[in-house]
């Protein structure tokens, strides 16, 4: 009888894994629909978007309250990286929408292989000359672990990457936020910008149904 018991209780708790992995893979939004959003993604648990802020690269505070009504893209960026030639996309996401509505914001990150290892006006330098950098780049910031900025902070929340687990794996992660503050996407740093476009003019001012 005990042996029986104990048989149906590894079942039952097999099942729940497997279930439990099956949501983690599922898209965020149809995630959502299906299941809500958990607590942890409620304004109780850490600030609305529109709340928080970011100090730029050059020493200006930027609000995501004065981006409201805009698409914003935020990227965790790195001047030595595998990924970086995607500044050149990034840049032409800018040209092409940003009249439109479209924010892109680029944080300097150091967290994944030292990539990052230079100053802000190192920083600044780099983007300027080799790939016309007209977007705003921000300070340098820790995405990851105790000292992650509140912007990631909120925004690992809010779209989780594969199998629930919160944490940016490299460089160039970027995630797709709405007029309205919600994020709609999370992408994975082989994404590259030219491919979130399709994403972008759906979100953009006049582009939704």
């Amino acid at each position: 009888m005990k042996t029986n018991r104990f048989k149906l209780i590894a079942v039952l708790s097999l099942a729940l894994c497997i279930f439990s992995i099956g949501i983690g893979l599922l898209p965020n939004p149809l995630r959502w629909i299906l299941f809500g959003k958990s607590s942890d993604m409620s304004s109780a648990n850490g600030p609305l978007w529109f709340e928080l802020s970011a100090k730029q690269a050059d020493g200006q505070l930027l609000s995501m309250e004065s981006l409201r009504g805009r698409v914003v893209l935020v990227v965790n960026v790195a001047s030595r990286c595998g990924f970086t030639p995607q500044y050149k996309q990034l840049q032409e996401l800018h040209d092409r929408y940003s009249q439109r509505g479209l924010s892109i914001l680029a944080f300097p990150c150091n967290q994944f292989g030292s990539q990052e290892p230079g100053t802000e006006a190192e920083i600044l330098q780099f983007c300027s000359t080799n790939y016309g950098v007209s977007f705003p780049v921000m300070s340098k910031v820790q995405v990851n672990g105790p000292g992650s900025d509140p912007v990631f902070d909120y925004l690992k929340k809010q779209a989780p990457g594969l199998l629930g687990s919160e944490a940016i794996k490299w460089n160039f992660t970027k995630f797709l936020v709405d007029g309205h503050g919600k994020v709609h996407s999370r992408y994975a740093p082989t994404t590259s910008p030219s491919d979130i476009a399709k994403d972008i003019e759906k979100l953009l001012p006049g582009s939704e149904l």
